[in-house]
């Protein structure tokens, strides 16, 4: 499939015993729609909260803490299922390796870009992915308004923070090898083993980078509450409701639904941050947003 696959990697990505917990029982008579928008407003949130950690702990501190608390979590539900093959060792620490230069790379980028920017520029990755092997005549289209939503986006008033921007392209580019690698976990595992395991060396990596940074902040009670609320906002809570919907619609609806995040993220991050973007940055992060929801769109029934 030419598509932007964002409900494969999460769907492979989901504890399926999150459905079992009797919190989640009752998201049945949610409309599926209203649980996607959920989540993708969940994982905003999520960094915007990740964002006021930075003072006290920096970025790679609450990427710490954010991998932790999300390995611990997925650990004790998959405990069952941890056994894996020998051979599909290299794959979970790739997978995990790249899962935490990820997280780390978009995290230094939203400290120094407006969220909204970041996510946008991260969205490129599974863009690129999505259109690498298209042979749908629409699909240049949809690569064209991206690269004008990303002019659109770099023509700020005053100076770009180019570092900024090069540390999202290192997420996008990260996001594009974990939905390769994701891809291959899901063959070489079963279950949500694979990813617990996965996750919990990303912590690991993460783990003395943090430390350096933040020293002892890490431990402080405030510091630690606000990282746990960074993992349940950015990972359990949207992934869960993610699951539900996907039980209840279509995977190509779910991925359009999913093409809104950059915008709900400039929203998030005006509200919860404060943080203005002029009329040329929203057209460019509406560019982008219509480049993908287009890509998921026409490619859902192109085969490959």
């Amino acid at each position: 499939m030419v598509a932007i696959d964002f409900e494969r990697v999460r769907r492979g990505a989901v504890p399926r015993v999150f459905s079992r917990v009797p919190v989640w029982q009752g998201l049945g008579g949610v409309p599926p729609t209203l649980l996607v928008l959920a989540g993708i407003v969940s994982v905003q949130i999520g960094a915007a909260l990740a964002t006021e950690l930075f003072a006290a702990t920096g970025p790679a501190g609450a990427v710490s803490l954010r991998l932790f608390f999300a390995g611990v979590v997925l650990l004790v539900f998959w405990r069952s299922s941890l056994r894996i093959e020998r051979r599909a060792l290299p794959v979970v620490l790739g997978y995990g390796a790249v899962l935490a230069l990820m997280n780390l790379s978009f995290y230094e980028a939203i400290d120094r870009i407006p969220l909204g920017m970041a996510v946008t520029l991260e969205f490129l990755g599974p863009l690129v992915v999505a259109l690498a092997g298209s042979r749908r005549w629409i699909d240049p289209v949809w690569a064209v308004l991206a690269g004008a939503g990303v002019v659109l986006l770099m023509r700020a008033g005053g100076k770009v923070p180019w570092v900024g921007v090069l540390l999202a392209l290192g997420a996008a580019t990260c996001w594009a090898g974990y939905i390769l690698l994701g891809a291959k976990l899901g063959e070489k595992t079963s279950g949500g083993g694979g990813l617990a395991l996965a996750m919990a060396f990303g912590g690991i990596l993460m783990a003395p980078v943090g430390i350096a940074g933040a020293g002892k902040a890490l431990l402080h009670p405030s510091v630690l509450a606000a990282g746990f609320g960074v993992a349940m906002l950015s990972s359990v809570l949207p992934y869960s409701v993610e699951l539900e919907a996907l039980r209840r619609i279509p995977p190509r609806v779910f991925g359009v639904l999913m093409s809104l995040e950059p915008a709900v993220a400039a929203v998030a991050g005006l509200l919860v941050l404060g943080q203005q973007m002029d009329l040329p940055q929203w057209t460019g992060i509406a560019c982008v947003v219509a480049a993908s929801a287009g890509a998921t769109r026409t490619g859902r029934g192109d085969h490959v």
